[in-house]
């Protein structure tokens, strides 16, 4: 099979077009022939090496969901699931091929009405965004700014503080085109990166969902109300300074929270259960998606080096 592998770490052309065996699910696994491969920031960092210590070595196939038809079951699997379109998540990598393997807890069927792109375009973010403001203690009423707003999880945080009861939804973005889609997807207020801009004047945020995280943490948390819950969600901009620790407790009377989110920390079961929902809402278009592009498998450099340069808005997907 066609399969993308990073052959050097660095920049997006050490991605490379390989052919691989096809892959024979294991007892507990599924084989997924893909119709769309989402890609993610993830899959970013482990091309540039950034997530080298963690295990990923040269030859890795990164993308961590696919969707498309199951072709063959492992042992232990029910046969039934043969010939059904899912949504599936391939764990560390290996979606970045014409086949994909995937745990058979790890799949979820399509329901009618939502294509594939859409499924890997909310599949893993959207999850991260529903819990994410559930760690953040998330209430009607509360001012929410979700800090890095143009992917995915950001699209869907947005919306989901909105129809969530949100007082206000403010949003970091890069450009003025892109912060008026967002306030078609429900954000109240639109500022820069930094988190300036002509609507930056404000009474503060009760939670800050920070895809980003990085240098500026600090300079977020300073925007926080009393009591106000900043969770991160995200890092694609770096850790937070060393000096943070510092810098909460010279805030010590404003009783703030930092926190880290991963989805790996819930439960398959309400993970998927959730993911359900949302799939229902985004086939009956209660739930938007948004796709930034749909390419051949064979330009996943291309996509890399548009998620690289800080160009997508939503999702880019690949097909093979």
């Amino acid at each position: 099979m066609k399969a993308v592998a990073v052959q050097a770490f660095g920049g997006p052309e050490g991605l490379a077009v390989v052919e691989l065996p096809l892959p024979v699910p294991a007892a507990g696994q599924v084989r997924i022939s893909s119709e769309a491969i989402g890609v993610g920031g993830v899959d970013t960092l482990i091309r540039s090496g950034a997530l080298a210590a963690h295990g990923f070595r040269a030859g890795h196939v990164p993308g961590g969901e696919v969707a498309g038809t199951v072709t063959a079951v492992g042992e232990g699997v029910d046969p039934a699931w043969a010939g059904r379109r899912v949504w599936a998540s391939t764990g560390a990598g290996g979606g970045y091929a014409e086949h994909a393997l995937a745990p058979v807890a790890e799949i979820l069927p399509l329901p009618a009405g939502l294509s594939a792109v859409d499924a890997v375009t909310l599949g893993s973010a959207s999850v991260v965004a529903h819990f994410g403001l559930a760690h953040a203690r998330f209430a009607p009423g509360d001012a929410v700014l979700v800090r890095g707003a143009a992917g995915s999880l950001g699209i869907t945080a947005v919306q989901l503080a909105a129809r969530g009861g949100a007082s206000a939804v403010a949003v970091t973005t890069s450009s003025a085109a892109r912060g008026a889609r967002l306030r078609e997807l429900g954000a109240t207020r639109v500022l820069d990166r930094s988190g300036a801009g002509v609507e930056a004047e404000d009474a503060g945020y009760d939670v800050i969902l920070d895809v980003v995280t990085g240098a500026d943490v600090p300079s977020f948390l300073s925007r926080l109300r009393p009591n106000g819950r900043l969770v991160a969600v995200g890092a694609v901009g770096g850790p937070p300074p060393a000096e943070l620790g510092a810098v909460m407790m010279a805030a010590f009377q404003k009783s703030l929270t930092f926190a880290t989110f991963s989805a790996a920390t819930v439960p398959v079961a309400d993970r998927q259960a959730v993911r359900a929902e949302q799939f229902a809402a985004a086939a009956e278009g209660t739930l938007r998606t948004v796709v930034h592009d749909v390419l051949p498998l064979e330009q996943a450099v291309r996509a890399h080096r548009a998620m690289d340069a800080g160009e997508v808005l939503g999702r880019i997907v690949l097909t093979p």
